[in-house]
């Protein structure tokens, strides 16, 4: 180890800067900084999507910038509601992916609200539907899918062979 330094100052310097960067390290593992914690373990992913507030006793809280939020999901929506992926649906909705996505989601929301409603009536019979629809759907839905995506993938080799 001696051979590395040339002199004594060297080497306090050397740890001391050691030490300086292991405080930096902890710090962001106990989360002193969150945002700044946060966004190192997520790449800088949550950035945008965060804001730090003070206080008036001069104490910084985090919370969800939904402005920002509310911006990129509205470009997302503008993005994918384009003339040119309008056109690409019309054209290929396998490709675009844009209708299948639409109807999962629909299809999530309907069983999900029935769902809801069902837990939340009167009738043990009706919560007892609820509850069922709540573990088994997620299944049922996932097989329907899985037989949809057979069948098309038939269909596509069934066509293929009668051009060929």
């Amino acid at each position: 180890m001696s051979e590395n330094y040339t002199n004594l100052n060297e080497l306090r310097s050397q740890k001391k800067l050691l030490k300086n960067e292991i405080s930096e390290l902890e710090d962001l593992l106990t989360f002193k900084n969150k945002k700044e914690s946060l966004s190192i373990m997520t790449n800088g992913l949550t950035d945008k999507f965060l804001k730090e507030t003070r206080d008036s006793d001069g104490s910084t809280s985090l919370g969800i910038d939904t402005q920002n939020i509310l911006k990129e999901i509205s470009s997302g929506i503008k993005e994918a509601s384009s003339k040119k992926n309008i056109v690409s649906l019309a054209g290929d909705t396998v490709k675009s992916g844009l209708l299948e996505n639409t109807l999962r989601m629909g299809a999530v929301a309907l069983v999900g609200n029935y769902a809801k409603k069902s837990v939340m009536n009167k009738s043990w019979k009706k919560k007892i539907i609820g509850l069922a629809l709540i573990y088994v759907a997620p299944y049922a839905l996932r097989y329907l899918s899985e037989k949809l995506d057979d069948y098309q993938k038939n269909k596509t080799t069934s066509s293929l062979g009668k051009i060929i």
